[in-house]
């Protein structure tokens, strides 16, 4: 019995082990010309209610008060560690909109960034990773580009779960170079 309590402490370290944070993670991104993903911030729930409206607020899952908190904590992150960014682009979800703003102050929406959790916006997947392929083929790689997302975008783009607020950074390659989870 002891030695099952050993393995599944060990099991749980492991599976709680989804960073791939290192010390280093401020020259990384001073260095520029990285993709920096970021989970919105903490919304409470799963998916969207079934009246969700892309231009009303009120019908979608929102930030929580841990949420702005959270999204505010990026942004001093970035603005400590006077790490430079060239254009911040976010879903058009208000959760990520308002990550985007409460982190970077300005930014653009893409729809290739929304979410394709829900059934109804399922069928726009193939379409949305496309449109993200085409982006970043035409993308000068110049300076840090930043992208307020989803879970799902992120877990298909790059194989990786995100928990709320998460910075991937990753190369023009979309090799992972490391990341953060921002409480």
């Amino acid at each position: 019995m002891r030695y099952f309590k050993i393995i599944l402490i060990f099991l749980l370290f492991l599976l709680n082990e989804t960073s791939f944070a290192n010390e280093n993670i401020v020259e990384i991104l001073k260095k520029e010309n990285n993709i920096i993903f970021i989970r919105h911030a903490i919304a409470p729930g799963n998916g969207d209610p079934p009246n969700f409206d892309i231009l009303d607020c009120s019908t979608q899952r929102n930030l929580s008060k841990n949420g702005e908190l959270q999204a505010s904590k990026i942004g001093k992150f970035f603005k400590e560690n006077d790490i430079k960014f060239t254009k911040v682009l976010s879903s058009e979800w208000c959760r990520c909109k308002d990550t985007a703003k409460l982190a970077f102050g300005s930014y653009e929406t893409k729809n290739f960034l929304n979410s394709f959790y829900d059934e109804q916006f399922s069928k726009n997947k193939d379409k949305q990773i496309l449109d993200f392929q085409k982006f970043f083929k035409n993308w000068d790689y110049s300076g840090n580009l930043v992208l307020v997302t989803h879970y799902v975008v992120i877990s298909e783009i790059l194989g990786l779960a995100t928990s709320s607020g998460e910075i991937v950074i990753t190369d023009k390659n979309l090799e992972i170079l490391s990341s953060l989870k921002i409480n």
